[in-house]
């Protein structure tokens, strides 16, 4: 299937955005446009150890898992919620309440002053859970100087885009496997939009609209949007350089190629290589600016990418 063959799925306007390469890039080319970015705009991408290489080594992030609940099922994710030894997302030491996470981000930024973002990554999906909402309200009136940043799916994004931008979200990643709902319907077992579950190509093709509509309002509001895309073999890997340019097109910052943990349904499937996660991201690279310094963070990470400090931070029961 074909991109303009989606366009019945959710049809827009598209906004062209061409950056710079680099970290340091000031100016960006909107619909031919040059467009100055300000400095709030430069801090969420240089101060963001997930949106710039350079700040990985200098800034960390503060995961706070507030959100266990998820609105789908992907063949390849198994969430944990009493977990200390394995790294990868979906997985924490324990899942906080809104108090709890509170004292946790006061702890870790009085402590530790190279933390400058406090994310919510899961370990379900952040925006189908009401603790979400409550956290980055309290962040907001509390560290308004924090990065806040979510990593989501991408569903109800639409739906809850007003409120991120009342609470300052500037920095969001979506998970986005396929602009293609037969590609897609292979990767989600179901989605669970609005009290029905939907499978298959008709559950796909929800998913996809929302999160291409998702993207869009989150980039016409000057977010910081970040596409995170699972590389798995056999299934999705002739199609992601598609995805990349899609969101290429709608004006992304960057673009994260995260190779398959083979676990749950897609437990038999053999991740790609570092070598093929290499030439996949330089494909892609004609498309969208690469992340390729992702650690697969816990959704309870903090620290910096790679020099995780969380066993520190949680007190042992």
């Amino acid at each position: 299937m074909s991109l303009s063959q989606l366009y019945f799925i959710y049809t827009f306007t598209t906004h062209v955005v061409v950056l710079n390469m680099s970290d340091e890039v000031r100016v960006a080319d909107v619909a031919g446009k040059k467009v100055q970015w300000d400095p709030a705009q430069m801090r969420k991408i240089q101060e963001h150890p997930c949106f710039s290489e350079k700040a990985c080594h200098t800034f960390g992030r503060c995961h706070i898992p507030v959100a266990p609940k998820c609105n789908i099922q992907c063949n390849y994710c198994i969430r944990d919620f009493d977990c200390v030894n394995e790294s990868r997302p979906g997985v924490t030491t324990k899942v906080l309440n809104p108090d709890e996470s509170m004292d946790l981000v006061k702890k870790v930024v009085d402590k530790y002053n190279y933390i400058k973002v406090v994310g919510i990554a899961g370990p379900g999906e952040p925006l189908a859970n009401e603790e979400t909402f409550e956290t980055l309200r309290r962040l907001h009136e509390q560290y308004p100087n924090v990065i806040k940043c979510i990593s989501t799916n991408g569903l109800l994004l639409p739906e809850k885009i007003d409120l991120l931008q009342k609470y300052d979200v500037g920095n969001i990643t979506v998970t986005l496997n396929a602009v293609d709902p037969e590609i897609g319907a292979k990767i989600y077992q179901f989605v669970n939009y609005k009290g029905k579950r939907y499978t298959g190509i008709e559950g796909a093709k929800i998913l996809l609209s929302q999160q291409l509509k998702g993207i869009e309002e989150a980039v016409k509001r000057h977010m910081i949007v970040k596409i995170n895309t699972v590389y798995i073999p056999g299934i999705n890997e002739e199609h992601i350089p598609e995805i990349a340019k899609k969101v290429g097109e709608m004006g992304v910052y960057t673009f994260n190629v995260i190779p398959l943990i083979a676990q749950y349904k897609f437990a038999d499937i053999t991740p790609p290589t570092p070598e093929m996660k290499r030439k996949m991201q330089d494909i892609c690279g004609k498309y969208v600016k690469q992340m390729r310094h992702c650690q697969r963070c816990r959704a309870d990470a903090i620290g910096k990418l790679g020099h995780d400090i969380q066993s520190c931070l949680y007190e042992k029961k």
